[in-house]
């Protein structure tokens, strides 16, 4: 009986554990998980470092062009 409320209170104590550590990763944008995803040593990661970068540079160029736009109809 005394070992059922052991494991008991172990699962809890796991439960109680991750719920944090999910509140905390939560609260991270998709931008700062892709970044430290490209910074890890995981395979293929730097792949995810090239994606924000191709990704970042298409913004830039969205926003010269709808600049462009607003200088023509103003």
């Amino acid at each position: 009986m005394r070992n059922r409320w052991i494991v008991a209170a172990a699962l809890w104590l796991a439960v109680a554990g991750c719920s944090h550590h999910a509140d905390s990763a939560a609260a991270l944008t998709e931008r700062q998980r892709d970044s430290l995803i490209a910074r890890s040593p995981l395979p293929g990661a730097s792949v995810v470092g090239r994606a924000m970068n191709v990704s970042d540079a298409q913004q830039v160029r969205a926003d010269r062009m709808n600049a462009a736009m607003d200088s023509l109809t103003h």
